[in-house]
This record gives C-alpha cells, structure tokens and sequence, in this order.
C-alpha cells in the first residue's frame, strides 16, 4: 500500500477508546527518545490504512501511566467498518496497548477541546507487604493509611482553585493554574485504596501530587488544613513529591451527545479485592 494523506474528498473522522499499559512508554505522546502509545497507534493506522495519520489525544499521560478509557481520533479516507478499524488495529498494535472502541465522530470534531470531563484514579496497595501482582499497577505503601482524615483532606480539594501548589511544570509559565475538580471521592477494598478524580481539566501532574499529598494526610504527616493551606498560597510544586506513575489510570473522558462507554462498566476493571 502506498502512503498517502486522506483527500478532502470522502474523509472521515475515527473515533477510538484506547486502554493501555503504559509502563514501557515514554507517556502518550511522541516523543525522541522513547517509544510512545500515539508512535505506536500512527504506526498501526500505517499499516491498516497505508495512510500516515496524526492521532490526535483527549488527554496527556506520563510516562508509566496507564488508560483504560483514553480518546484518540484521526482522519481517514478509507470506507472500512468501525468494526474492521477495531480488529485491525489491534491486530498491528503491540501487546501493550487496544482499541476497545472504534466509531465515526463529526469530521469537525476535537477529541481535546470537546471533552466534557476526565475521570483519573489512582490505585495504592496498602498493607505491610508488597504485592507481585500489582506492581506494575499500584503504588505499595506499607503504613496504614487513615481514610477518614484523607477523606476530610480530599473535600478541600473538591472546587474551583488555584492548583499551582499541585501542578508540575507548565509548556506556558504563563498560563492558568486554576481548575475546577468536581469530585475526589476514596475507598477500599482490602488492601487496595482508590482515589477517584474528576475535573474538566488537569494540570500536568495534579492528580499524582494531589494523592501524594492525601497519602502524607493518611500518614498523620500532613493535616486537610495543610491542604487547604497549599491551596491558598499556591506556590508553584509546593505540595511535595508526586505520587509515583504506575498507579495512574485515565479510566474515562466524556462528552455531549457522544457516548463513550462500552456495555459494561468500564470503572469495574480496575476494582479489584484485596
């Protein structure tokens, strides 16, 4: 197959979900020295379609966190089923990453700019010992952690703040710290903590210096008044260290009038028992 860009005639926009491990990516987006999750989906959509494609991302992971309800999109002029879309790229792409979903969206569509709302969780293994099988997939953090301290913390987070304390380095120092978070909700199950998050935007990093910051609270070495505090004085990466990559999950993006669950509860599959 020849590589070609798609023409202005027949084009079509294709919407994928994507779920994938991103312990051995450099994060989502290409990059020079690593391998990259949108590398490895323009090389499948090369291969499928004989097309060179720009795969255009909902939302930026790091490198080492994972997504199991990641949004790409990219154009096409080939008159394939979603269904042939789907199976074909799964078939091109490595063990690491799937397409779960694939639609047609508006040709004007921006898979960035329309998003609604992000769903982030964070998964910890807590207990004395660490866990082989979660490794890859939880931070292990041994003391026991205090909930409902965390859970009075958490609520400081919940609205629209100045997260500079919470935010790595911005593309633009000038930019907008502020964000509005609509829910930060916590549980367990077993051994297993989650921090479920939700805002319209993040900054980079937030939602791992925020659960940092929640866990030195389940820890008794930060108070929610601290939180409130950093909040407050917003000094840029003042809440401490972040939470480490691989317990970062992009579970969910939502928009207007598209929907982008599957069937089953896509939440359900990173729950597990303890």
């Amino acid at each position: 197959m020849t590589s070609q860009q798609p023409s202005e005639d027949n084009v079509r926009r294709i919407l994928l979900i994507l779920e994938y491990d991103g312990g051995r990516f450099g994060g989502s987006q290409i990059q020079k020295n690593a391998p990259s999750i949108q590398g490895e989906l323009e090389r499948a959509i090369q291969m499928l379609t004989g097309e060179k494609a720009r795969a255009a991302f909902a939302g930026r992971t790091d490198a080492g966190c994972h997504a199991l309800g990641q949004v790409a999109s990219f154009l096409t002029r080939r008159p394939f089923a979603t269904t042939v879309f789907r199976n074909g790229l799964n078939y091109w792409l490595p063990e690491e990453i799937a397409v779960r979903q694939a639609k047609e969206a508006p040709l004007d569509f921006e898979v960035r700019r329309r998003a609604l709302m992000r769903h982030y969780r964070y998964l910890v293994c807590n207990g004395p010992s660490p866990s082989p099988l979660l490794r890859k997939g939880a931070w292990h953090v041994r003391e026991t952690l205090d909930l409902d301290a965390m859970r009075q913390a958490a609520e400081r987070l919940v609205g629209r703040h100045d997260f500079a304390a919470f935010a790595g380095s911005l593309d633009n120092p000038r930019a907008s710290t502020v964000r509005n978070v609509h829910r930060v909700d916590l549980w367990r199950r077993g051994r297993l903590v989650g921090f479920d998050v939700e805002a319209n935007a993040f900054l980079p990093h937030q939602v791992r210096r925020m659960t940092g910051a929640l866990v030195q609270v389940g820890r008794g070495r930060l108070t929610a008044e601290q939180i409130e505090t950093l909040l407050r004085e917003a000094k840029p990466s003042s809440a401490g260290p972040a939470a480490p990559p691989q317990g970062l999950y992009l579970v969910r993006v939502t928009y207007a009038g598209l929907d982008t669950n599957e069937e089953t509860d896509i939440d359900e599959d990173i729950q597990c028992e303890g």
